[in-house]
């Protein structure tokens, strides 16, 4: 029962509300105790001045008389005070004239008086007559026990407590009176009548409301919970005429439930179906991805090969004695068959970057002079159209940047040749600089210009801005696409700005780090990529001196166009068809380089590397791939063989004689024996 009288409401409130109470009334009597202790000290003080200021002319006139019974009578008078325990005169010379004292009371309670006023106190007063007041007569000494007025503070202290105390109970008992009358009689009465209510239909209850509690918060809570036990009789009648209705359609529900199943199943089994279907699809997709690529491997292998054929013999008959005649045909057969292979590359590049074929390099190179060596490029052909070709660098570009320089050439040299091709009066002119971690390059020429219709086309496969740009400018379509396809993958932008007659001007934006670069990475730098046109020259008796070159080549118009390009710059050239004889060429003489390709019967170019390096001897032999190959990875495969570099058909004589001079030997030997 004491349990549950403390969990009552009505207990609780009045034990928080006295608590409360309680606490705020010590502060309020603490604070009462503290100005009457204060007032006591200061009482204690005007009382005892006030004695000895009505002692003080008497006790003047009995020193300056001298009469000791007299003084005595005073002193007497004078521990009549409760609070005086020593009263005497002295003379001028500190001689009691007179004394009367008396013992201090005890109690046990004296200690906290001591503490708070003191155990007693001495008062002085010098004793003066009117006639002769610069005549000093002596001093009234009186001394006070304090416990006479602690006493009396004591016993007001306590009962200020005491009284605190019982008014703070009277208040707890009259709250606790009222909380119950007033909060928890009439909540015991609601709980009372819910106690009542039958298991088996507990909404049918309705809870009294308490009498004179029907506009406060109790009559307010005892109407929403019978609302809302109205609500739960209406919504359980529902419920019951529902579970009618269930039941009476249990046996339809069986039946569709049954039907559902059987028709979920059928739709599994075709899903499953569906399925297999899509894996298949998928293994032909993968095969007809992979039979793509060794279709343009292949294409491309197998196209070029001829094709570089053509143009490398094209070029040794040029350099022959021709007539003006001749010459014209040959030169115009060349720069056609340079168009196709351009062509096919850009069909290639396309179709690596929409297959996800297409590899970046990320490597040191200089944007000034790519830029420089691209403008040199096609200053001739501005010249020969009477533009000008104007190169504006910012003086604060950086030297080196990390990217890729043959992808960033081609989309420079597809912008250039286009800006020129398309420009009949004016110029052209290339910008470059970097600001916000990115390189920007512009290409502005004043040509014809475009439409905003042709603005949207210019980036498709096979489209120029009109029909009539084709057919009097002529050319693929395929530039620009591959220019844009490029910028993409290096996760830049090109925009193009352009108004029909007034020119056009394209931005490309690359996020390419710079490249803190020393004396040794520029070196590095420039000899890395011969076709940055940076190379390292090495001195003329050097490059000069005649090498022996192996060269492993199965087409006949390849050898026969390779051995006249190594001819006329200097070098002794061998032939061998394929790799087995490569080896065993090797094997008979000593050679200072090796021409490799890559696509051979018998054995191919990679496996015959890598038998050659298994050889200690040949272990630092230059082996540099020559091949058709353009796809991703052929590079890769290259170097993992074992190859020192990689050049593509078809030969040309600028690339052949520089990477020829990057793999010199330092000094080349001459051996007639086997290696």
């Amino acid at each position: 029962m004491s349990k549950r009288f403390k969990q009552r409401l009505s207990y609780r409130l009045t034990r928080d509300t006295v608590l409360v109470a309680m606490a705020l009334g010590l502060v309020l009597n603490l604070v009462q105790i503290t100005l009457d202790y204060f007032s006591a000290r200061e009482s204690l003080e005007n009382e005892i001045h006030a004695l000895v200021d009505i002692s003080n002319s008497p006790a003047s006139q009995i020193a300056y008389n001298i009469d000791v019974r007299l003084a005595e009578e005073l002193l007497d008078g004078l521990l009549r005070h409760p609070a005086t325990i020593d009263a005497r005169i002295v003379d001028n010379d500190n001689q009691t004239m007179a004394a009367s004292s008396k013992s201090s009371p005890e109690s046990p309670y004296r200690w906290v008086s001591d503490l708070l006023f003191g155990s007693d106190r001495v008062f002085r007063q010098e004793l003066r007559v009117p006639q002769l007041e610069d005549l000093p007569l002596g001093e009234l000494v009186l001394t006070i026990d304090t416990y006479h007025y602690g006493a009396q503070f004591l016993e007001r202290a306590g009962y200020t407590l005491i009284s605190g105390l019982f008014k703070s109970l009277i208040l707890s008992a009259a709250l606790l009176m009222i909380f119950y009358f007033v909060l928890t009689r009439p909540m015991l009465n609601v709980i009372s009548a819910l106690s009542q209510v039958r298991a088996s239909s507990p909404e049918k209850v309705r809870l009294p409301i308490p009498h004179n509690h029907r506009d406060d918060e109790i009559g307010t809570m005892v109407g929403i919970i019978n609302q809302h036990l109205e609500t739960i009789d209406s919504s359980l009648a529902q419920l019951r005429q529902a579970e009618s209705a269930m039941k009476n359609y249990s046996t339809q529900l069986e039946q569709e439930v049954e039907d559902r199943t059987r028709e979920i199943s059928e739709k599994n089994q075709a899903l499953q179906r569906g399925n297999r279907a899509l894996v298949k699809a998928k293994e032909d997709a993968v095969r007809r991805a992979r039979a793509r690529a060794n279709f343009l491997a292949s294409m491309s292998h197998e196209i070029r090969t001829p094709l570089n054929g053509v143009l490398g013999m094209l070029g040794l008959a040029l350099e022959g004695d021709l007539d003006p005649a001749e010459r014209n045909r040959l030169e115009i057969a060349l720069i056609a068959g340079e168009s196709l292979l351009e062509l096919l590359n850009d069909i290639l590049d396309i179709s690596k970057v929409e297959a996800g074929k297409l590899s970046l390099e990320t490597i040191p190179f200089s944007v000034r002079r790519l830029i420089e060596e691209c403008t040199t490029l096609h200053a001739q052909q501005a010249q020969s159209k009477k533009i000008f070709l104007v190169n504006e660098i910012d003086p604060g570009l950086p030297e080196s940047f990390l990217g890729d320089p043959t992808r960033v050439r081609q989309v420079l040299n597809n912008l250039l040749s286009n800006a020129i091709k398309f420009t009949e009066e004016g110029g052209v002119r290339i910008r470059a600089g970097y600001s916000g971690g990115s390189l920007r390059i512009d290409v502005v020429d004043t040509g014809i210009g475009m439409s905003k219709e042709g603005l949207h086309r210019i980036f498709s496969p096979f489209s120029q801005a009109d029909a009539d740009t084709t057919r009097l400018y002529g050319g693929t379509g395929l530039g620009l696409t591959l220019c844009r396809q490029l910028v993409e993958r290096m996760h830049g932008q090109i925009l193009v700005d352009s108004l029909e007659g007034s020119g056009t001007h394209f931005t490309v934006t690359l996020p390419l780090p710079v490249h803190d670069a020393g004396p040794a990475d520029a070196e590095a730098v420039a000899s890395r990529n011969p076709r940055l046109g940076i190379t390292s020259e090495q001195p003329q008796s050097e490059t000069d001196q005649p090498l022996s070159i192996l060269l492993v080549e199965d087409n006949q118009v390849n050898q026969l166009v390779a051995s006249s390009l190594l001819k006329k710059l200097g070098h002794q050239a061998d032939h061998a068809e394929n790799g087995q004889k490569a080896i065993h060429a090797l094997e008979q003489k000593h050679y200072d380089m090796v021409l490799m390709d890559c696509q051979m019967p018998v054995m191919n170019g990679y496996e015959a590397t890598q038998r050659i390096r298994q050889n200690p001897n040949w272990k630092n032999l230059p082996i540099i791939a020559v091949t058709a190959n353009v796809m991703q990875g052929d590079r890769e495969d290259c170097l993992a063989s074992g190859m020192n570099d990689y050049i593509t058909k078809p030969y040309k004589r600028d690339e052949l004689r520089a990477v020829i001079n990057r793999w010199r030997p330092v000094a080349a030997q001459e051996h007639s024996g086997p290696a």
